[in-house]
């Protein structure tokens, strides 16, 4: 009897000076890895060959000229450069973000060919990787583009979900930037996520405010009052079981966040700050919104401490795990949806 081929797990390398590498490796020096999933890196033969002495890991891989090519119960490298980089762990180094973006290019690509059913990225350096082809603030807006959807950054561990209406935005630009139109396309983005990826069939989803208190009335800042509230009544009338805003200073440390299946912040550190808080470690960067699944780690590239083989893999192997996880889900939920049972007319 013919085994069904393992989901191919696509990985880009990230930052070389970083702790991306670290964490990739070792996730995958266990052996039992390979029984969930047929991983496909992104980078070279040789880095690889030079990365696995410095670690001292014992795994085997496949080089291999293209993702489909890539063999089950292996791990697989695609030679995306053949030569020599020369590796500075915890520098900034623009040739070595030039080579976090080839591999992150050649991804995308084979993603986008279904010759990898998913990705996993491991952290890029915002300011290494900025050239001609790479002009974001991040992974998520690039991959919106290449796989033209609306991207959400969606912080995500069993028991906490929290999604962004604004991600890498400036501070001060933030109250231009929220609309209605903004709020009610992320909301719609995080409820069809929480249904198709996380089998929620009525989700319930909690909004921060935009400003501390959600602006008591009106006085401390009026875009709660004339833009957020306004916004969420119109999605109720909907049918969508959306609530607040909440303030976002005791949301959390009351607990009300264990009533939702997902909490909306206005911005990237009211969310983040208490995601990391309570999950540090643990918790996975999924890009919501998109026809293809990606995940990634919920750190950065840890200079501080890359190449003394030291790095946590916790967070990165539960990107692999959560991807695993939401490809199934969307898979199960596209065929539920697109072959709905008919119902039964009666028979005379």
């Amino acid at each position: 009897m013919k085994h069904a081929q393992k989901i191919k797990l696509g990985i880009s390398i990230g930052d070389l000076n970083g702790i991306g590498s670290e964490i990739v490796l070792k996730t995958f020096d266990d052996s039992r890895m390979l029984d969930f999933c047929t991983p496909v890196i992104f980078a070279s033969a040789k880095i690889i060959t030079f990365l696995k002495k410095h670690y001292k890991l014992s795994l085997n891989f496949q080089g291999v000229e293209e993702a489909s090519k890539a063999i089950d119960g292996k791990i697989n490298v695609v030679n995306v450069w053949k030569e020599n980089v020369n590796i500075n762990f915890g520098e900034e180094d623009p040739n070595v973000g030039n080579y976090a973006f080839l591999s992150l290019e050649a991804a995308t690509t084979a993603l986008k060919n279904d010759d990898i059913d998913v990705l996993v990225t491991a952290p890029i350096n915002k300011s290494s990787i900025q050239s001609d082809k790479f002009n974001f603030p991040g992974h998520t807006d690039y991959l919106a583009r290449e796989l033209q959807g609306e991207s959400l950054m969606f912080m995500i561990t069993d028991t906490l979900k929290i999604g962004l209406l604004t991600d890498h935005v400036a501070l001060k630009d933030i109250a231009s930037v929220i609309t209605p139109e903004l709020i009610e396309k992320k909301i719609e983005i995080i409820h069809e996520t929480l249904k198709q990826d996380f089998r929620v069939e009525k989700p319930k989803i909690a909004v921060l405010g935009i400003n501390p208190h959600s602006g008591d009335n009106g006085v401390i800042g009026k875009e709660d009052e004339e833009i957020l509230k306004p916004t969420l009544h119109k999605i109720r009338e909907k049918g969508k079981l959306v609530y607040g805003p909440y303030s976002a200073d005791s949301f959390f440390g009351s607990k009300n966040n264990k009533n939702f299946d997902a909490v909306v912040a206005s911005y990237h550190d009211q969310g983040l700050i208490p995601f990391k808080t309570l999950s540090f470690g643990n918790g996975v960067n999924f890009t919501a919104g998109l026809s293809k699944v990606r995940t990634s780690p919920d750190h950065g590239t840890a200079f501080e401490i890359a190449g003394t083989n030291s790095a946590n893999i916790n967070s990165f192997k539960e990107a692999v795990f959560k991807a695993l996880e939401i490809y199934k889900c969307r898979k199960e939920y596209k065929k539920l949806t697109k072959n709905p049972l008919k119902k039964q007319g009666k028979k005379i």
